[in-house]
């Protein structure tokens, strides 16, 4: 069915439309997916090796019970807040585009799908380059940059259909050979180094919980692209099925295993097993290739191929919906899938890692400033049973004013020298909301919304 997308963000569709993921339209009522098909694709986000290095990295500068601390307060965090956007997904099936040109304005929907699928590619790049350095650690004859045109080869093809029509099934099959190739690894690791404690006291006063699980916290936050991720896979949920999506596959029990299980997990092996240097991604597989060997490698593939099948399908999903609002024309997805493959591997063979994590720092307070618009805008905007919004849809233009002033003031706060740099995602987000609910909603700040309006 093609989408034909009106001012106010609502969207009409034909039956001629042959995108499978709905790019630039709402998910029709005929295309929903059952509840074990949506929780086999969307659990892909449950396996990387960075989940295993995020909350070791934490517990090696603030010490273990801190970063465990802030860790299950994100856990809380993420539970409750992707509830309630995979709810209001599931209720309007729109798309992260979608939703932002209702709400942020046509400049607004084309900034949220270049932000979305520019990060969805990064990480891309860096999932990708662990399976890379995997196998040629393992096969040193081969040369980098061909384990990296292998990986892009057989990623590119997993995403060219659906969501429904191929990743639910594939990362349903790799699911338990993950969870078994977790607990290989803890197996190995026991009996090669034997257990102790002292994964509970790892870094500085590691035994101590005081402040600093709040700047653990605060880390978190630097990844609520997870919220992006959340709605544009929620939205394929079934409207009788919403209970369970945001209780349990979008909610709390999601983020106890992908942040609980896989940050204990990686802070006892980072205490453990002896990596040689700082821990990072790939200090952790060299690890793991050195304790098993080929099976380690397997159990690699499984895990960055998984999460992967999610990065490849949304930066070419996003990327889709961009070039449509620029141009005005739908590419085919085989086509922009091609396209997310070669940007990939062009990245992976230049040495750009030292400003992608500056890039992504800087994408990520636009992103958590918008969430946070998001949350606003959900919370007091009624929905009728079938999903309508109730209401005349928000002015764009208080969004967007909402959205960049919040992200301005975080940017400028990241770069200062001062402490308050590893407070600028918590500042930005409570900035935004403020922002955006005083030009919205409150009627003495109305004035100002409407004169930047008529001025446009």
């Amino acid at each position: 069915m093609a989408g034909i997308i009106n001012d106010s963000g609502s969207v009409h569709t034909d039956r001629t439309n042959t995108d499978p993921d709905f790019s630039s339209t709402t998910v029709p009522d005929s295309a929903r997916m059952s509840k074990g098909s949506l929780t086999m694709a969307w659990w892909a986000l449950f396996s990387a090796m960075f989940w295993l290095v995020v909350t070791a990295t934490l517990a090696i500068n603030y010490g273990a019970r801190n970063a465990i601390a802030g860790m299950m307060a994100s856990v809380i965090c993420y539970g409750l807040i992707n509830g309630l956007i995979a709810r209001y997904a599931i209720e309007t099936g729109q798309s992260v585009g979608l939703f932002s040109r209702r709400v942020f304005g046509r400049a607004g929907e084309l900034l949220a799908t270049l932000i979305f699928f520019s990060t969805a590619i990064y990480y891309g790049v860096f999932e990708g380059s662990v399976i890379a350095l995997a196998i040629q650690h393992q096969f040193p004859g081969l040369e980098l940059w061909h384990a990296y045109l292998f990986v892009v080869l057989y990623s590119v093809p997993l995403v060219f259909g659906g969501v429904g029509q191929w990743l639910d099934k594939l990362n349903g099959v790799l699911l338990p050979f993950y969870i078994l190739g977790l607990v290989a690894v803890l197996g190995f690791a026991l009996k090669e180094y034997g257990y102790s404690n002292a994964w509970l006291s790892m870094g500085p006063q590691g035994d101590q919980l005081d402040s600093r699980w709040l700047n653990c916290f605060c880390y978190f936050m630097g990844i609520w692209i997870m919220m992006m991720y959340t709605w544009d896979y929620a939205r394929f949920g079934k409207r009788e099925d919403r209970k369970y999506h945001t209780r349990f596959n979008f909610g709390i029990p999601f983020y106890v295993c992908t942040f609980m299980v896989n940050g204990l997990i990686g802070v006892f092996l980072a205490s453990t097993i002896p990596t040689g240097g700082e821990v990072s991604e790939s200090s952790i597989v060299f690890a793991i290739l050195k304790l098993m060997g080929f099976w380690g490698l397997l159990f690699i593939w499984v895990s960055q191929t998984r999460i992967n099948t999610a990065n490849f399908q949304l930066a070419t999903v996003n990327l889709q919906a961009f070039a449509t609002g620029v141009t005005g024309v739908t590419l085919p997805k085989v086509l922009v899938a091609i396209a997310v493959g070669i940007i990939v591997f062009a990245v992976m063979l230049t040495d750009v890692f030292s400003f992608i994590l500056s890039a992504l720092a800087y994408q990520g307070i636009f992103v958590v400033a918008w969430v946070s618009i998001a949350l606003v805008y959900i919370l007091i905007t009624p929905l009728s049973q079938n999903g309508d919004e109730l209401e005349t849809p928000a002015n764009p233009h208080s969004g967007l004013v909402a959205w960049t002033s919040a992200s301005v003031v975080g940017i400028l706060l990241l770069n200062s020298d001062s402490g308050f740099s590893a407070w600028s995602a918590p500042v930005t987000a409570i900035l935004a909301a403020i922002v955006f609910y005083l030009l919205r909603f409150n009627t003495f700040a109305k004035p100002m919304a409407d004169g930047i309006a008529d001025a446009d």
